[in-house]
């Protein structure tokens, strides 16, 4: 995020029924490594990485960064969270502007399946919702990325447009919650 001055980061952590989202820790590198490093992650955001590469670039303490949130289930990463302020060399762009947050998720494949996802994104979201009411949040994924397309459904993103980049067809949807009440 681009705007840390408007609210405190890193927040508290953020407790859901099953989860917590919380800042990264030294703890979560080996499992940072298996986000990146997995062919299964890495199929809709661009491949996977070579393990070896990943672990001689990944810092001791990775993803530590306004925005990032880790997703811990029992005492253990099991993915990542992310609301990042889009820039304006974005193509697909809500206002004239820029400037939207974008929502983006990684989960290691052994949480698929679970409704993790779902319900760290919706924790988020609701976060981010009660810092900057009424703003907008896009989404964008391949459109052949039918899990991710399901779980924007699933969140109440609707589809903007379609578009394609780096080779392939995206989709983005946009999430626009109500205005704040006066």
């Amino acid at each position: 995020m681009t705007e840390p001055q408007r609210f405190a980061w890193p927040p508290a952590p953020i407790r859901t029924e099953r989860l917590v989202l919380r800042e990264s820790e030294a703890g979560d590198r080996t499992a940072f490594v298996e986000l990146f490093a997995s062919p299964e992650v890495g199929a809709h955001v661009g491949g996977a990485r070579p393990r070896d590469e990943v672990e001689r670039a990944m810092p001791e303490i990775p993803g530590r960064r306004p925005g990032l949130f880790v997703a811990e289930r029992d005492g253990e990463m099991i993915g990542t969270v992310e609301l990042n302020r889009r820039g304006e060399r974005h193509r697909s762009q809500v206002r004239p502007d820029g400037g939207e947050a974008e929502l983006g998720f990684l989960f290691l494949p052994q949480a698929w399946g679970h409704g993790y996802a779902a319900e760290a994104c919706a924790a988020a979201l609701a976060w981010y919702a009660a810092q900057l009411p009424g703003e907008p949040v896009v989404l964008c994924t391949q459109t052949a990325n039918d899990r991710a397309l399901r779980l924007a459904s699933r969140l109440g993103f609707t589809e903007t447009l379609r578009f394609e980049e780096w080779g392939t067809d995206q989709w983005m949807g946009t999430l626009t919650p109500p205005p704040p009440l006066a």
